[in-house]
């Protein structure tokens, strides 16, 4: 186990939350993809809170059937939300004008909503965005 692997199970520890990783499909994920990956469905428990969503694996691990792992799943939540949708496109370099972009901010923004609203009662969401 990696140094950051540890981190992320840690969290889940500390935390008193489960994550589940369940395959769901080999597929195209993302709209613009070329290659099929492995798909995930992953499931955040903790308290009364539940958070299901779907991970699209590398094309890299794909190939070697290597499943991902807590620290895979945590790192890339998105755990931040932006005050609009110009402040989105300005940090990550999105066109403000494009229908693709703001379908991608909504679901970024959707994501972290969930996210935020799951830890972000103590200092969870803090140790949360720790792991990168």
């Amino acid at each position: 186990m990696t140094d950051y692997q540890k981190q992320a199970e840690d969290f889940l520890t500390k935390t008193n939350t489960t994550l589940t990783i369940k395959f769901k499909k080999y597929d195209k994920y993302f709209t613009d993809d070329k290659e099929c990956r492995n798909i995930y469905t992953c499931t955040l428990k903790r308290n009364n809170e539940k958070y299901s969503f779907t991970f699209g694996q590398s094309i890299a691990c794909t190939e070697k059937n290597i499943k991902p792992t807590a620290y895979d799943i945590l790192s890339c939540l998105e755990k931040y939300q932006f005050n609009n949708f110009k402040e989105f496109c300005s940090e990550y370099g999105y066109d403000p004008d494009s229908r693709k972009a703001e379908k991608i901010y909504k679901a970024c923004d959707k994501q972290a909503s969930n996210i935020i609203s799951m830890f972000g009662e103590d200092d969870s969401i803090n140790e949360l965005r720790e792991i990168c």
